[in-house]
């Protein structure tokens, strides 16, 4: 007897030391996941770990190499489909009148088109009048071409659309050239400025966290905005057109860049 029980005694010390073994591993397990789970997160959260962070400001002096004339065509009709052929027919013949004058169709775009119908009020109640049709057009032009752009307002005034403004703008590629080299100005000006926050602490840059493009910012040059719809502004438009050259302007862009701090 005195022996079975030793036996069942160890028997019962071995299991439980396996139960104690099993429940270190477990701890033990869960503690180093916890502590891969913090160092993750630390990485994705500069805030939890040492980080000197960087605004960089850039901007550069640019000259526009486009000059674009917007116009508006707007009609009216019974119908619908009367407002938007005697639209139509303004559009067309200013197209027609553009492309005798050596312009190319890709020149002439459409900004947008609508139709909608026209109501007129009389003692809170409301009346169909008819329909309208709006047509946005506009006419391209490279900085070289000043000369024209008396030519491509009487094509679009001639035939019937009224001027709303002249720009000096910046094409599709002389934007994204301009913006990549503010953008470029900007992220050294974002190192520069940590780096010298770290200089001033005592401490040494480290490695680059996270960085982000906050904005670029480029807008039109004005040259001329219809303030009514007759001929005084034609001859507004021509007299901008042929006295005013563009200027320098800034591109502007700004950038963050966060660091470790060592």
């Amino acid at each position: 007897m005195h022996k079975n029980s030793i036996i069942k005694m160890k028997g019962g010390k071995t299991q439980m030391d396996k139960s104690v073994s099993i429940a270190l591993i477990v701890v033990i397990g869960v503690l180093a996941l916890a502590g891969i789970s913090y160092a993750v997160f630390s990485s994705m959260n500069p805030s939890m770990s040492k980080t000197i962070t960087g605004n960089g400001q850039a901007s550069i002096d640019v000259n526009p190499d486009l000059v674009k004339v917007y116009f508006n065509a707007e009609t009216s009709g019974a119908t619908s489909q009367e407002a938007k052929d005697k639209n139509s027919e303004i559009v067309d013949n200013m197209i027609t009148a553009l492309l005798k004058e050596g312009f190319e169709r890709k020149d002439i775009q459409t900004q947008g088109f609508n139709i909608y119908p026209d109501y007129s009020w009389d003692n809170g109640k409301q009346t169909l009048k008819g329909y309208k049709a709006t047509h946005s057009i506009v006419v391209q032009l490279s900085t070289a071409q000043t000369d024209k752009i008396g030519k491509v307002i009487d094509a679009g005034v001639d035939s019937g659309a009224l001027i709303s403004y002249i720009n000096f703008e910046l094409s599709t590629e002389k934007q994204n050239e301009y913006k990549a080299q503010a953008i470029k100005l900007a992220a050294e000006d974002a190192r520069v400025k940590a780096q010298a926050l770290a200089d001033g602490l005592g401490k040494e840059l480290g490695s680059l966290i996270s960085v982000s493009d906050n904005n670029f910012d480029y807008r039109p040059w004005p040259m001329y905005a219809a303030a009514d719809s007759g001929g005084a502004s034609v001859a507004m438009a021509k007299e901008a057109a042929t006295n005013i050259q563009p200027g320098t302007e800034q591109v502007t862009a700004s950038v963050t860049a966060v660091f470790r701090i060592k």
